[in-house]
């Protein structure tokens, strides 16, 4: 398996055949989702509903994280919070087949969320409240957390080390990223410490999925340790949103105040490390193709200046 391409021998008959491995009998239909950071993919079956396989992306976690992972989502199923979880195999969610890891879990569909709607994120509010009440029980011991290393200086570095990054920006952009980075630092220490649980993670609308019965979510393959306000912001499209997410969390849930301070910080975190992502990931043929701008020097000229901004706004206040 080449590194630069990790899915280049990830065939139609290889995803078949992973699934038959599972004792599942696969009817040939396959329809790839969309997803860049692992590959998914919606695979039909004889005389049975669909099933969705992920297969990850190699280097990216270990064993033991992603098996964390599933065991969260687990554990939320089993409080009947509506999270999709992988389907177990003889004792194993996390499945090995020519060289690839990969999971299975049901398909689930659903429609993307009225974020104008009061009462649907007053909903979301108190089902990321049950997940924050689960979350809390225990940390996680091989997934991390959200911090500067994670979301700043590892992009920073693979931005830098990148070619689409053009030469004469380098130091505008190493000084923007290194300005941030100081204001970030700030920011998180005049919250204070603030109460570390086990996350979704990337609470973003595309994770959410509606249907008559309400709210699911999908994907936890960004769950780490951080703060509960990480999973509440990227919902909220203004404050107005942001007040209704937080009625419906606090019906469930205490929430501490003082973690509104950090959605500028964990706004800028997220910029920045998009960047580096894409930069990390362009050896791969679907970031090209899906990131065409990412090739482009004005959109880094774009970026230097948006970090800029991003580091004026946190020193303000």
């Amino acid at each position: 398996m080449n590194a630069d391409t990790p899915y280049a021998d990830l065939s139609p008959d290889l995803i078949l055949d992973a699934v038959s491995a599972c004792g599942l009998w696969p009817d040939g239909r396959l329809l790839a989702l969309n997803s860049y950071e692992n590959r998914v993919w919606q695979v039909g079956l004889e005389e049975a509903a669909p099933v969705i396989a992920k297969f990850y992306r190699p280097g990216r976690w270990s064993d033991a994280a992603i098996e964390e992972e599933h065991a969260f989502a687990q554990e939320l199923a089993a409080e009947e919070i509506p999270v999709v979880a992988p389907l177990d195999f003889g004792g194993k969610t996390l499945l090995q087949h020519a060289g690839y890891r990969y999971a299975l879990t049901p398909r689930r569909g659903g429609r993307a969320p009225s974020l104008e709607s009061a009462e649907q994120l007053a909903w979301l509010g108190r089902l990321i409240a049950r997940i924050h009440a689960v979350g809390a029980r225990r940390p996680f011991a091989a997934r991390g957390r959200l911090d500067r290393d994670s979301m700043v200086a590892a992009p920073v570095r693979a931005a830098l080390a990148s070619p689409l990054l053009p030469p004469s920006l380098h130091e505008r952009y190493r000084a923007a990223a290194d300005r941030l980075d100081q204001a970030i630092a700030a920011r998180l220490e005049s919250a204070g410490p603030v109460r570390q649980l086990r996350l979704h993670g990337d609470c973003h609308p595309g994770n959410v999925l509606w249907t008559d019965q309400g709210p699911h979510f999908v994907d936890l393959d960004d769950a780490r340790m951080g703060p509960a306000v990480q999973d509440l912001w990227m919902l909220a499209a203004d404050q107005a949103a942001l007040e209704s997410l937080l009625d419906g969390y606090t019906q469930l849930r205490d929430f501490d105040p003082t973690e509104l301070t950090l959605i500028p910080a964990l706004r800028a975190m997220r910029q920045v490390h998009h960047a580096g992502w894409i930069a990390s990931r362009w050896h791969d043929p679907a970031f090209p193709a899906a990131f065409p701008f990412a090739a482009e020097a004005g959109w880094w000229q774009q970026h230097v200046g948006d970090l800029g901004e991003l580091a004026e706004g946190l020193e303000q206040g």
